[in-house]
């Protein structure tokens, strides 16, 4: 019996030899787990031995994948959201060689789902001329003919439509008010490559000349990466919505992302949608008139009371122009080996602002719809006036609805 407190003794004295030799030292609790593993020296992590032919390595592996900070979370969430509804769109048209042979051709580009019937957007631009088939990958692979229902190249939009089962339509959101330094989104094909998404901020809200040379209003700038392949792609904001259509990129002369991409703001689009579903095309407002730009050389040569502005050479007869008592020009002159009609009304506002040249004129109708009644300035000969006129409609034949490919 007096045996059997010192045998408790030395039990415990040996526990704690062990505890104090073994359990803690690298390795031991690794090996438990992993055979052949050790506690790696950051914490998480622990390190193991790989044998082969070319000796053993060491690797610190992570012991669990680790958890998506906020803002990763927020990448996945908008690319999960939007990707459904974003489409490759390829376009086909066939030009004839040297020889007369045909030669293929193919254009692409990006878009997105509008509603569960098809109806897709993209880039005008994106559509080979005299395209002969156009065709649409959805992000599940699967790829379907395309008819395109309505082009508007002025706003360099163009309306596809596709018969396929299961679409995810996109959340537009709304351009009126957005801020520079707001996170975006782009989601499209650069180069082909399907499903890509980069990511940036809104740089600037600026209006600038499309790849036609038309012109867009309040376009989004941002130095979201954006390659050949993104045009009609969606702009998303953080809630992974539509805020803009990718369209150009300010390249310099090189084929690649520079830092420096725009897109056409989806309130653009909207009001064009908007047309398309009334009238099959864009009701583009216009004065239907022929005018000259003026500088202050061709204003002193002829005697003009203002060195800028546009002068009415003609007046489209039954126009807007026309209607409102606008008058062309009655004297011929030749301006280099080009005639030209001078004495008509020369235009030098509009709603209040400033036309200096046609591009004025191009964005301050742009922001206005056909049958907008506006308020132009005008010299009329030496004699400045003010003038109401009703807008016309200048239907652009190529955005007509039944195009098919």
């Amino acid at each position: 019996m007096k045996l059997r407190p010192v045998l408790l003794v030395v039990v415990i004295l040996c526990g704690f030899y062990y505890v104090t030799t073994h359990v803690g030292r690298p390795g031991t609790v690794a090996s438990w787990l992993h055979p052949g593993a050790k506690v790696g020296s950051e914490p998480g992590t622990s390190i193991t031995q790989v044998k082969g032919a070319l000796g053993s390595f060491e690797l610190t592996e992570a012991d669990a994948a680790p958890a998506y900070d906020a803002e990763e979370q927020q990448n996945i969430a908008v690319y999960k959201k939007a990707l459904p509804s974003v489409v490759n769109v390829t376009s086909t048209a066939v030009a004839f060689d040297f020889f007369y042979g045909p030669v293929p051709q193919q254009g692409q580009g990006s878009g997105f789902i509008l509603n569960k019937d098809g109806l897709i957007l993209t880039n005008a631009h994106v559509l080979l001329n005299n395209s002969q088939r156009v065709e649409v990958k959805l992000s599940n692979k699967n790829t379907y003919k395309a008819q395109v229902m309505a082009v508007d190249k002025n706003h360099d939009l163009a309306l596809l439509k596709i018969a396929a089962p299961n679409l995810v339509p996109a959340t537009l959101s709304n351009s009126q008010n957005l801020i520079v330094g707001q996170r975006v989104y782009a989601i499209g094909n650069p180069f082909g490559l399907q499903g890509t998404m980069t990511r940036g901020i809104i740089s600037a809200i600026r209006s600038i000349r499309g790849p036609q040379g038309n012109p867009i209003e309040d376009a989004i700038q941002t130095d979201a990466a954006v390659n050949p392949g993104n045009s009609g792609g969606p702009l998303l904001n953080s809630r992974g919505e539509v805020i803009g259509i990718t369209t150009l990129i300010a390249n310099n002369g090189a084929d690649q992302s520079s830092g420096i991409g725009f897109a056409i703001p989806i309130n653009t689009a909207k009001a064009v949608l908007d047309d398309f579903a009334k009238y099959g095309y864009v009701r583009r407002p216009s004065l239907d008139i022929q005018t000259l730009a003026i500088g202050p050389d061709i204003a002193e040569q002829i005697g003009l009371p203002a060195d800028y502005g546009l002068l009415i050479e003609r007046v489209l007869p039954g126009g807007a122009a026309d209607k409102a008592g606008l008058h062309g020009g009655t004297q011929r002159a030749y301006q280099g080996n080009i005639p030209v009609m001078l004495g008509g009304d020369l235009i030098v506002g509009f709603d209040g602002q400033e036309i200096a040249n046609p591009q004025d004129l191009s964005a301050a109708l742009n922001v206005h719809r056909a049958g907008d009644v506006v308020t132009l300035t005008i010299f009329r000969g030496q004699k400045r006036m003010e003038v109401k006129v009703t807008l016309g409609d200048a239907k652009d034949q190529q955005g007509q609805l039944g195009q098919q490919t």
